[in-house]
């Protein structure tokens, strides 16, 4: 499996695509941790913790299908980093104001996920365009769910590591900054400058007119409702097990978990229906959940992170392959950032919902969210499995190359069955 990581990284500009995006990211995976610890060291409640980063997060929900959809249309520099930039700007504001005057901090936060630049969406349309075999793009999409998790354990412990050499504002400063250079890199790389989507018919409704699209967001909706209720049931329990350090551990162990089940699952190639084996994957994620209501000390309870982790990087590079497979012609970075957006609203609702739920029943009823939602996650899938698993016509992406700018476009990949 190493080898082929190894090839598609070998592939031209692919490490700098996936470095540049993963770190164009960062702001963005990092914020409700980020904001959480800010609002609590300006002397702010868990609830106001949960309402700004619920604002930060239906912002960036509106924000990127919108700018995914004008990446679509007009490429992706004209979209990426004017979008970066004025996302970083935004935190600063909030950086610098505070939580008060609190109209003031809402509408920075909301500025700033508005204007987070739709990194994920526009990596995976480019993959077609660097990677030119099928099994390789496929393989890609478990990498880059895999990569995710280096991120996700990374992260927390940046954020800890900002706030205990410096402060909580100075960690919301810095790793918006970093967000931009990373997007930077992407924006101005050969492929994203030569990328061109596909044309698209018009409809108003875009990606959202696929049936098996809207049955994934469903499903996916809970699942981030499950992962940002755990982040306020974290800290919670972090105030009476050794504070942020134990917090940040937390945060990483399910990021850990995440990255050895993604190595895992990308071991192989599977065979079979990929909507029946999501409807696997996210059954044993909504169990691997109840474990943390147990809530042991602090190094027990980071291992029980690290389980709750395992099954989220294998169920987002299934996720890849039926958004893939169900996105309509010219939408695809549309249809990848639609999937983006709605794991971020149930996050942020998650995170909003998991407040007045632990500051009522404490951590332990904030950790029974996650499995709660986990299973309902799973419920929808099999309610909508034969229109996952319905054979849809095959669209068009664009693949333009540096050598060859101007051609139109390639046919895409089949999803298969390879995830």
């Amino acid at each position: 499996m190493a080898a082929g990581y190894l090839e598609i990284l070998r592939a031209r500009h692919a490490a700098r695509l996936l470095t540049g995006t993963l770190v164009g990211r960062l702001p963005n995976a990092t914020a409700a941790i980020a904001m959480v610890l800010f609002v609590r060291a300006e002397g702010g409640t868990y609830s106001l913790a949960g309402g700004l980063a619920a604002v930060y997060g239906v912002a960036n929900a509106v924000g990127q299908p919108v700018l995914g959809r004008l990446v679509d249309l007009y490429g992706q520099p004209r979209v990426q980093l004017p979008a970066a930039v004025l996302s970083a700007l935004a935190m600063a504001g909030f950086a610098f104001c505070g939580i008060e005057p609190l109209a003031l901090a809402y509408a920075c936060v909301a500025a700033a996920g508005l204007f987070t630049p739709p990194l994920e969406g526009g990596l995976r349309a480019l993959w077609p365009s660097v990677l030119r075999r099928e099994e390789q793009v496929h393989r890609a999409y478990a990498m880059d769910a895999v990569a995710q998790e280096v991120m996700f354990t990374v992260g927390p412990l940046l954020v800890t590591l900002c706030v205990s050499l410096w402060s909580e504002r100075a960690a919301l400063l810095v790793l918006n900054a970093v967000g931009v250079l990373g997007a930077l890199s992407v924006a101005v790389a050969p492929p994203a400058r030569a990328w061109r989507s596909a044309p698209r018919e018009a409809h108003w409704l875009g990606a959202l007119r696929s049936p098996g699209l809207l049955a994934m967001l469903g499903a996916f909706l809970f699942v981030g409702i499950a992962l940002g209720s755990i982040t306020v049931a974290s800290v919670s329990y972090a105030d009476g097990h050794g504070g942020d350090a134990v917090y940040g551990w937390l945060m990483a162990g399910i990021g850990l978990g995440a990255l050895v089940g993604g190595l895992a699952y990308g071991a192989r190639q599977w065979a079979g229906e990929p909507a029946r084996r999501l409807q696997v994957l996210v059954g044993f994620l909504a169990v691997c959940y109840l474990p943390l209501t147990l809530m042991p000390g602090a190094v027990a309870m980071t291992l029980l992170a690290v389980l709750a982790g395992v099954f989220l990087a294998p169920v987002i590079a299934c996720a890849f392959v039926l958004v893939d497979r169900h996105a309509p012609v010219g939408t695809v970075t549309e249809a990848f950032s639609w999937l983006v957006t709605t794991f971020t609203v149930g996050a942020s609702v998650g995170t909003g919902l998991a407040g007045p739920v632990v500051e009522r029943g404490g951590a332990l009823w904030g950790f029974a969210v996650p499995g709660a939602a986990g299973g309902v996650s799973l419920l929808v899938l099999l309610v909508t499995g034969r229109v996952l698993s319905a054979p849809v016509g095959r669209a068009v992406v664009a693949s333009s190359s540096e050598n060859d700018p101007n051609r139109a476009a390639e046919p895409r990949f089949s999803s298969g069955d390879r995830a």
